[in-house]
């Protein structure tokens, strides 16, 4: 695979007569297979070159661990002197040292029992883990939010549940909260509260120790849900040109949060085979690993149809978006969603009204639903909502509804002509 990224004969009998130059070889069908562009692949090759030339200098092993590797060898940039090493930035460098050390580990030339473990969660944490799995169908991605909370606890009260006492729990709160918004203080309590109702259905502590965390001050409803008109909605999906090397994927993710009002983690997870083409349905495991069937508009299905077509790289993976840079594969969180709802937003001149891109159009679709006639179950039903009362917020922004059922302020006489009309 060298020979792709290297036509003269005298630089390719360099990388393959020199150190490592097998590894080299098989490096650089691991950078094509993830499908690096030529000038990227032959940078990273270039980099692990370096360090394989500067680890002999050194006389350093290849079983060295991948972090000590990295750190010494940005050391050694600082003061670099090899010959012919030159001209190339230190970050590009590292990332191309970082990833060559990671094919490395992955085919067993470093051993892995030199690298330094990864430390375990707590054998309590795994168990709480595996009963949310088991009892309520927890996300992953709910679990590594809980956890950062309850990793915490335990590190500050100790695993042993059956000492954890009221006074504790409570300065644990204040400690993880003091200064902080509601938010955060909101996602500590609601932690909280999942862990002490696994404990106590196992029997792991004092029932009576739930009442002890404090209680975070909030008023259902309260909040307005932030949307976008339907025309602006139109011009951030219009936003995506089918010429640019991720527009069809974009459209297509757009179309699916402002028409089926999935949620960024539903896109995330999307398969090639959750799609029904015959019966146009779309397959979505929402919360709590619910599935559900949703239709599959024509306008949907051929945007998915034009990104498979003529834009989704070839992979191995059955993800239904990809990446459009390497490494290609699936996208590493939910964030990376709303990554593309903000700089279609931007490119359409549309101002984002919160944080979260991707659920603002979630947003959006219940409000013109509700505009247009729709009833609160029916919303219900489109966004998969358990309870009506997650959908009534929705009534809020109805302003020609509430107009209707709106009381005339009740007019009362001032004091003074009340006392007049007795004189």
């Amino acid at each position: 695979m060298l020979a792709t990224y290297f036509v003269s004969p005298q630089r390719l009998q360099e990388l393959r007569e020199g150190r490592g130059g097998a590894l080299l070889e098989c490096f650089s069908q691991v950078l094509n297979e993830c499908g690096y562009a030529e000038i990227t692949a032959r940078r990273h090759i270039r980099a692990a070159e370096h360090l394989l030339y500067w680890a002999e200098v050194k006389r350093l092993p290849y079983d060295t661990p991948n972090e000590a590797i990295l750190r010494r060898f940005d050391e050694h940039l600082m003061r670099c002197r090899c010959p012919g090493y030159g001209h190339t930035h230190r970050l590009d460098l590292l990332n191309g040292v970082r990833l060559f050390l990671e094919h490395l580990q992955q085919v067993g030339v470093i051993n892995t029992s030199t690298v330094e473990p990864v430390t375990r969660p707590p054998a309590l944490f795994t168990s709480f883990c595996d009963w949310m799995r088991a009892q309520r169908g927890t996300a992953d991605i709910t679990l590594y939010n809980y956890g950062l909370v309850v990793r915490a606890l335990l590190a500050k009260l100790g695993e042993d549940s059956g000492k954890f006492d009221a006074q504790s729990v409570r300065q644990f709160v204040l400690s993880q909260t003091r200064d902080r918004g509601w938010a955060v203080a909101k996602r500590c309590t609601t932690a909280l509260h999942m862990f002490f109702r696994f404990l106590i259905a196992e029997g792991k502590c004092d029932s009576r120790l739930a009442a002890a965390i404090p209680v975070v001050a909030h008023w259902r409803l309260s909040a307005l849900p932030r949307y976008l008109q339907p025309e602006e909605v139109e011009r951030v999906i219009a936003s995506c040109s089918p010429t640019s090397p991720s527009g069809k994927r974009d459209r297509a993710i757009l179309l699916l949060l402002a028409r089926l009002g999935l949620r960024a983690g539903d896109i995330l997870v999307l398969r090639v085979d959750d799609i029904d083409w015959k019966g146009a349905w779309i397959s979505v495991c929402g919360k709590g690993r619910r599935l559900t069937k949703l239709p599959l508009t024509q306008e949907v299905g051929r945007a998915i149809v034009d990104y498979l077509k003529e834009e989704r790289p070839p992979a191995e993976t059955d993800i239904l978006f990809l990446r459009s840079r390497a490494p290609l594969r699936a996208f590493a969180s939910h964030a990376a969603i709303s990554v593309i709802v903000e700089q279609a937003m931007r490119r359409a001149g549309v101002t984002c009204p919160s944080r979260g891109a991707a659920h603002v159009l979630r947003h959006s679709v219940a409000t013109s639903m509700l505009r247009h006639g729709a009833s609160l179950q029916d919303i219900a039903a489109v966004l998969r909502h358990r309870s009506i009362e997650t959908t009534q917020i929705y009534a809020k922004v109805d302003i020609a509804m509430l107009q209707e059922i709106a009381q005339p302020w009740p007019e009362v006489q001032p004091c003074y002509l009340k006392l007049w009309s007795r004189i």
